[in-house]
């Protein structure tokens, strides 16, 4: 029988890990749903002219730019395989996704280390020194997870031209890009129609919490490559009822307005709240989610994971990824009574 203790029982858990949305599922979904049953009669290729329309007017892009996928992870497997990269960087810190797929891919990989003592933030100059011609793709992601940082859309143009003249292709990735506080500025989706050498990715689970839909979409310009991706990708892809659920929540106002809010409100009381302990060391965020470093010598991120976790917690230890330490925790931002609990638990620790 394990020693560990058991969580107290009156806590609900929650899942500061995950960076969904504490919004939850929005109505619209369920409404669409509900709506369409029949749906699951029809293959679901007849509702995706919809879906692209739904995701352009969203996303600011023509539908024919669109490319849709089933989850993230297809995504990047679908344009790995499709650069076919032979050597490709990727930041460090990031997500750990990029480098199990390019391995999968037997892509050789390097590493641009972010570094701490510059709060992780991105220096385009010293990154564009590192970069040369033997180098056929890059991943980046912005905002970074789990850094939470983000690279303005200037820079990222700076380095979408560098990479064209190199001949890199440039993914980026924008799965936390709605929540940033500015994102219509801030997205690559603009520079799609003059750079063919990149596309933009994002993914529909985290900003409007819906994972089990299975939606995630890429926006780029290159014919030759959007040809290749509707000759070769599957034509039924996407379920029928995820089709139709998304194409009405990408016109969710209502909803989308009030998670930004929700979640501008949280992000700046939770980093005010710790911002003046002695024994942490915050990474100002930009997305839903902030990084922490624990900088008392008896504190690791398993213990305050442990804490945490006996009231319902559950937190990100990043001992395990490149580029971070048994030092470093990550947490997302929920809903106002559980950010009180969680924000005293830590500090309760430190």
């Amino acid at each position: 029988m394990s020693n560990s203790p058991l969580r107290l029982e009156q806590f609900d858990t929650v899942l500061y890990n995950a960076n969904l949305n504490p919004m939850g599922v929005p109505e619209s979904v369920t409404k669409a749903l509900a709506a369409n049953p029949d749906a699951v009669l029809r293959y679901p290729g007849d509702y995706y002219d919809n879906l692209k329309k739904s995701i352009g007017a969203y996303a600011s892009c023509d539908p024919s730019q669109v490319v849709l996928a089933s989850g993230s992870s297809d995504l990047l497997r679908l344009f790995t395989s499709l650069i076919a990269p032979k050597k490709a960087m990727i930041l460090v810190p990031s997500f750990s996704e990029y480098e199990k797929v390019l391995d999968i891919y037997g892509c050789d990989i390097s590493y641009y280390e972010l570094d701490e003592e510059k709060n992780f933030e991105f220096d385009l100059a010293d990154f564009v020194s590192k970069l040369d011609s033997s180098l056929d793709m890059i991943i980046i992601g912005n905002p970074n997870n789990p850094t939470s940082q983000i690279i303005s859309r200037e820079d990222m143009e700076t380095l979408a031209a560098v990479c064209k003249e190199l001949e890199i292709f440039l993914a980026i990735d924008e799965m936390y890009i709605e929540f940033t506080e500015d994102y219509e500025n801030l997205t690559s989706v603009p520079l799609v129609n003059d750079y063919d050498n990149i596309a933009v990715l994002r993914s529909v689970s985290k900003f409007f919490a819906v994972p089990g839909l299975r939606l995630a979409y890429a926006i780029m310009s290159t014919k030759d490559y959007l040809s290749v991706i509707s000759i070769t990708s599957s034509p039924n892809n996407i379920s029928s009822l995820t089709a139709i659920a998304c194409t009405e929540m990408f016109k969710d106002k209502k909803y989308i307005k009030a998670s930004r809010s929700q979640i501008y409100t949280e992000r700046n009381l939770i980093y005010s709240a710790m911002a003046t302990k002695k024994d942490v060391k915050l990474f100002k965020p930009y997305a839903n989610f902030m990084l922490v470093k624990l900088l008392k010598d008896d504190v690791t991120a398993q213990s305050v994971a442990d804490a945490c976790n006996l009231k319902g917690i559950v937190i990100r230890n990043c001992e395990n990824i490149r580029g971070l330490s048994n030092k470093y925790i990550r947490f997302c931002f929920m809903k106002p009574e559980q950010n009180d609990l969680l924000v005293n638990t830590i500090l309760d620790q430190i």
